[in-house]
């Protein structure tokens, strides 16, 4: 069986290493990290992973803005991750196409249901 290719962006480099670190016990082939929405969509676009895992809060371009073009290029399905749950940002992320948003902290056991739907 092939492993869910992913990509995580987060503008702090420590999450990008816990996250990692929960992906691959859970199964998951992260393919690419970087540290802001504009790479995300330019890695996503190059690289076509399953999924792309990625913050709001980001320099250049937001996760959610991010998401739209990935979503509206039909590139990949995106999970996004927020210290806020705010209504307003979780509306942005809805009309963006996202299909999962998590608050932070998340668990490891939280992720692999977000990222299978």
């Amino acid at each position: 069986m092939e492993r869910t290719r992913v990509i995580i962006a987060d503008d702090e480099s420590l999450i990008r290493m816990d996250l990692r670190e929960m992906l691959t016990n859970l199964g998951y082939l992260v393919v690419g990290e970087v540290a802001d929405g504009r790479s995300a969509v330019n890695q996503a676009r190059e690289l076509r992973p399953d999924v792309v895992i990625m913050d709001i809060k980001m320099p250049d371009m937001d996760g959610i803005e991010a998401a739209k073009v990935l979503t509206e290029e039909k590139i990949s399905p995106v999970v996004l991750l927020s210290a806020y749950s705010q209504r307003d940002l979780v509306q942005r992320a809805r009309e963006a196409g996202v299909v999962a948003y998590l608050v932070k902290p998340y668990r490891e056991e939280e992720l692999s249901p977000a990222i299978e739907v």
